[in-house]
C-alpha cells in the first residue's frame, strides 16, 4: 500500500498535465472545419436566337471586361434596322413636307389665278358702271343691271377665295396633321432604336474579367434565344463554403479574419467571413437534447480579395481556420 502512492500521484499528475494539451486539441478541432471552394458563375446569352458564326475565345482562358466573346448571325436583325431606318426617313420628309407650303410652282399658279380674277372684275365693274349710265337715257333694262350686279358680286367673291387659297398654301399641313406626323415619326425612332439594339444584341462582350470556365456551343451550331453560349468565371465570384458547428458560430461575426489551407500549397489564403447561415442545415426530430445539438451545423462563406481568389479552383477541398489562428 505504502508503495502504490508515489505511482497512484504520479498517474494523476500525467492526467492533469494532458488536459491543456486535450483541451487546446479540442480548441484547434472546434477552430478547424473542412470546406470547399465554389464559383458563381455567369451565364453569358444574348435574347435573340442564331446560328454561332464566331466564337472569340476558349475554354481556360482570361478575358478582360468588354472582350468580344461570341457572335450570332444577324441578317435579319440587321434588315430589320435597315427597314426600319428607311421608316424613320420616309416619316421625317412627309413631316418636313407638311410643315411646308406648297410648292413655288402652285403658288405662282394660284397668284395667276387672282389676277385673272381681279381683271375679270374690273371688267365687270366698268360694264356695271357703263349701263347704270344708261339707264338714264332708258338704253338700258333693269333686268341686264341687275344681272351685272350679280356678275359683280361673283368675280369680287372669287377673287376672296383665291386670296384665301394663296395664304392656305403659303401656311402648309393643319396643326394636327402636324402633331399626328411629330408622332408617327417618334414611333418610327423607338423601333429603329429597337431594331439597333436587337442587332446589338446578336454580339456580346465580357460583362467583367474572368476565366472562360466553358463554352456550351459550337461553332455553326443554332443558339436558342436566351441559352447561354460562354460561361465566365470571375475571382470575386468564388469563395469558401464551409460548415461549422453550432457550440462556435456563437463566437462568428461577419467580417471575421479567415484562414484557408489548401493542400500543396505552403502559405494559407487569407479571407474575411461574408456570411452565415441563420438556419441549422440538421433539424432534430423532437426536441433540442444535448446529443442532437451537438450535431447542428451552420453553413458560413468566406470571401477573398480577386488577386487571392484567382488562385483557388471550384471544388478543391480546403481546411478552414476560423478566427484566422
Amino acid at each position: 500500500m505504502i508503495g502504490t502512492l508515489p505511482s497512484r500521484s504520479i498517474y494523476f499528475a500525467g492526467v492533469l498535465a494532458l488536459l491543456p494539451g486535450l483541451t487546446s486539441c479540442q480548441r484547434a478541432d472546434v477552430d478547424r472545419v473542412q470546406g470547399y471552394v465554389e464559383g458563381e458563375f455567369v451565364y453569358v446569352a444574348s435574347p435573340m436566337p442564331g446560328a454561332l458564326l464566331e466564337l472569340n475565345v476558349r475554354r481556360g482562358e482570361h478575358v478582360e471586361a468588354g472582350a468580344p466573346l461570341f457572335a450570332l448571325d444577324d441578317a435579319e436583325e440587321r434588315a430589320a434596322r435597315d427597314e426600319a431606318a428607311g421608316r424613320l426617313a420616309q416619316a421625317r420628309a412627309s413631316l418636313t413636307d407638311a410643315t411646308k407650303g406648297q410648292r413655288p410652282t402652285e403658288i405662282e399658279s394660284l397668284q395667276a389665278q387672282i389676277e385673272h380674277a381681279k381683271v375679270a372684275l374690273e371688267l365687270s365693274q366698268s360694264e356695271l358702271a357703263r349701263h347704270e349710265k344708261l339707264m338714264a337715257s332708258r338704253a338700258t333694262s333693269i333686268e341686264e343691271i341687275e344681272r351685272l350686279r350679280a356678275r359683280v358680286s361673283q368675280d369680287r367673291k372669287r377673287v376672296a377665295q383665291l386670296e384665301a387659297d394663296l395664304k392656305t398654301a403659303q401656311l402648309g399641313a393643319r396643326s394636327d396633321q402636324i402633331a399626328a406626323a411629330e408622332a408617327n415619326v417618334g414611333a418610327l425612332e423607338a423601333a429603329l432604336a429597337r431594331a439597333e439594339w436587337e442587332l446589338g444584341q446578336s454580339r456580346q462582350a465580357a460583362p467583367q474579367a474572368g476565366v472562360v470556365f466553358d463554352t456550351i456551343y459550337r461553332q455553326g451550331e443554332w443558339v436558342a434565344a436566351g441559352k447561354p453560349v460562354v460561361v465566365l468565371l470571375p475571382p470575386q465570384n468564388i469563395k469558401v463554403r464551409a460548415f461549422v458547428s453550432q457550440q462556435r458560430v456563437g463566437s462568428l461575426q461577419l467580417g471575421n479574419a479567415v484562414r484557408v489551407l489548401v493542400d500543396g500549397v505552403a502559405e494559407p489564403f487569407e479571407g474575411k467571413l461574408s456570411f452565415i447561415s441563420p438556419k441549422a442545415e440538421y433539424t432534430p426530430p423532437v426536441i433540442y437534447s444535448q446529443e442532437n445539438r451537438n450535431k447542428l451545423v451552420f453553413l458560413v462563406e468566406i470571401h477573398f480579395a480577386p488577386e487571392v481568389a484567382a488562385r483557388l479552383h471550384p471544388g478543391q477541398p480546403v481546411d478552414v481556420q476560423l478566427g484566422g489562428r
